[in-house]
């Protein structure tokens, strides 16, 4: 289908001159602009607009997970009828694999995946390869590896009706999908075989297909939409299976790549041992070679990312594939050069600087794991981007920020697009510095104050510490209050503010998770403590942005705690100031009253998911369960019969 936006609204203030600007400019080639736009100005549904007249698959880019699904929601309403997806890290903990030498400590890999968020990534992918009309929200983590696009399109599996293929072959190319077989537990990447049939629950969780054979010939291909079917219906003639896994690769690929493992282990480890490293040899012998068993007998391994390389056939040193290589393979440029996918960084001031920083730590890492053989050379090949590279896939970007740095200015040029009026006649907020003497027992009084007008406040600290400290001592005085910073889960992140807006607590505590494009209309006081604190995060652009959280309010203000005025302190004033001007002259001139910004609270539906899908579809089977159990108690197999039993009394108490 085409981009179509769906609002109430139309572009109205400043924003038709900005759509018509940088649609005209994408439109005549230009690659790099900048939208320029306040706080309460509408961004967001300017770059909707700006989708819907270049019908370009979009990526937006965010800096952090909590403003990519805001962005994600919004865009969800502006666009019912499209593919809208949300792509960030799967992990809800992650500690990276790596070694101390002066210590001699390894630490092995430990994870806490999310398996929502890696549904909804493979979602994400699977659009980008088959539809035109796909947006993708992401964090800065889309430009870490995740595997070549040419494999994952390539090694899809096409299933068609009177297709000749035996249940077992067909079985095969599911593990070959990395689809593991569970006829116990069915959840998404999972496949479970009942006779003839084979029912597969698809990696994004949204269907379950049901492959019905007879003999050697596919008989009957359905479908089922799990926790609200409870019958099947036809999925037509064909359909498509997309891995389970973005670590994939054809099987005659496969082989060469693990040939090609060995013969760099083997170099490897006559380099170690002519450094007279024999210890470090004998590890990396050890640990490479049960990889490659593993990989022989299963066509996976743990850690399989750092063998990416050898199953991409990259060269060392190449740039691995990124989210922006998926839309560039299914989307590439026009025979004239016209790029066919459009690059939105947003919050760009803070963006940009994060993608240029991810690779350096990671080589450090990684390296320090070769050197000591814990890891091949080719490891070092499973990075993020460096941010040449990332500028290199850039076909045409936008970058959008209320305050963009000078890099953004610099590439961009003239093709500035200026949004400094609010439709709503907002004002931007009025400032007040208080001292730092006593700022406790101050900011405590000016919470009383607006929460009397039932407004909801935010506290901005410097530290994680501080944050949770102040809403301790806030929440042991009655004020009921919460703290938000990068320790809390990706998914309570949205119902935190969500439950801010709602009135559930009336204060929030945070660090600079609260500063860029967080739409909270409900706050009305935004209190900086340490204003006066010259840093990153008390520099101009970052107060700009924190004070720009009390601009959604009609009596919007700011309290700065400092001993002294500095510099970005007086820049970040007269920035305010002079927007202020501009908006006060424009609601003069159109007869405009300020209002408050009004708008919806949505429901994050994620973090409220539960895997009982997988398990309602259990219960429908629950005679197939208690048969296979007596099964396997007959054929002794009692760890099997016990397992099936736990999971039949587990579903009898729900």
């Amino acid at each position: 289908m085409k981009f179509q936006v769906k609002s109430k609204f139309k572009p109205t203030g400043d924003q038709p001159k900005a759509i018509k600007q940088l649609v005209d400019a994408l439109k005549n080639g230009v690659k790099d602009q900048v939208l320029l736009g306040v706080t309460g100005s509408g961004k967001t549904f300017t770059m909707a607009n700006v989708i819907e007249e270049t019908q370009k698959p979009t990526l937006v880019i965010c800096p952090n997970k909590t403003l990519a699904a805001q962005l994600y929601q919004e865009f969800k309403e502006f666009f019912p009828n499209n593919a809208v997806h949300y792509f960030v890290s799967y992990y809800d903990y992650y500690q990276p694999e790596a070694y101390i030498p002066h210590s001699d400590t390894y630490i092995e890999k430990d994870a806490k995946i999310n398996e929502e968020i890696d549904r909804l990534r493979h979602a994400a992918v699977q659009d980008v390869t088959s539809r035109k009309d796909v947006i993708v929200v992401a964090s800065v983590s889309c430009i870490y590896n995740i595997g070549s696009p040419e494999n994952y399109g390539g090694t899809s599996l096409e299933v068609k009706l009177k297709q000749k293929i035996s249940r077992k072959n067909f079985i095969l190319s599911l593990a070959g999908l990395q689809y593991q077989r569970n006829d116990i537990d069915f959840k998404p990447g999972t496949f479970r075989v009942r006779g003839d049939l084979i029912e597969i629950y698809i990696v994004t969780g949204e269907k379950i297909f049901r492959i019905e054979f007879l003999g050697d010939s596919i008989e009957n291909i359905s479908e089922s939409i799990p926790g609200l079917d409870k019958k099947y219906r036809s999925s037509g003639k064909k359909i498509t299976l997309f891995p389970a896994t973005f670590w994939v690769a054809p099987s005659d690929k496969l082989k060469i790549a693990i040939e090609n493992i060995k013969l760099e282990l083997k170099d490897q480890l006559i380099k170690l041992k002519k450094l007279g490293k024999n210890l470090e040899a004998e590890r990396l012998e050890q640990r490479t070679n049960y990889d490659i068993e593993m990989l022989t007998e299963t066509g996976r391994c743990q850690g399989i990312e750092n063998y990416s390389s050898h199953m991409e056939f990259r060269k060392p040193g190449s740039p691995p594939f990124s989210l922006v290589d998926y839309f560039n393979y299914f989307n590439p440029s026009t025979s004239s050069g016209q790029a066919q996918n459009l690059i939105f960084i947003d919050e760009s001031h803070i963006s940009v600087s994060q993608i240029r920083a991810m690779s350096v730590q990671d080589k450090i890492r990684k390296q320090t794991l070769i050197d000591f053989g814990f890891r091949l050379p080719s490891a070092i090949d499973n990075r993020p981007l460096t941010f040449a590279e990332f500028e290199a896939r850039q076909k045409q970007t936008i970058y959008v920020s209320a305050t963009p740095a000078l890099f953004e200015k610099q590439k961009a040029g003239k093709n500035i697009a200026e949004q400094l009026i609010r439709p709503t006649g907002l004002l931007e907020p009025s400032i007040e510095i208080k001292t730092t003497e006593n700022q406790i027992k101050d900011l405590m009084e000016e919470i009383k104050k607006e929460i009397n007008k039932n407004h909801r406040i935010l506290v901005v600290t410097l530290t994680k510490k501080l944050a949770e400290e102040i809403a301790d001592y806030l929440t042991e005085r009655g004020i009921k209050t919460q703290y938000l910073h990068s320790e809390v889960k990706t998914m309570e992140r949205p119902e935190i503010l969500k439950n801010l807006r709602q009135g559930e607590f009336d204060v929030l505590v945070g660090i600079n998770l609260l500063r860029e494009g967080i739409d909270l209309p409900e706050v009305s006081l935004v209190a900086i403590l340490d204003a006066d604190k010259e840093g990153f995060l008390r520099n101009e652009t970052t107060l700009i942005q924190t004070m720009g959280r009390a601009a959604r309010h009609l009596n919007g203000r700011v309290i700065l705690y400092a001993d002294k005025e500095t510099l970005s302190m007086k820049n970040a004033i007269a920035e305010i100031n002079r927007r202020r001007k501009i908006q006060e002259d424009y609601n003069k001139k159109n007869n405009i009253h300020p209002t408050t910004i009004i708008s919806d609270i949505r429901d994050w539906g994620f973090s409220k998911k539960e895997d009982v899908a997988a398990e309602l579809w259990v219960v429908n089977d629950k005679k197939l369960l208690e048969k296979e159990m007596k099964i396997a108690a007959k054929n002794m197999d009692f760890e099997r019969a016990a397992e099936i039993r736990d999971l039949i009394e587990k579903l009898n108490n729900k």
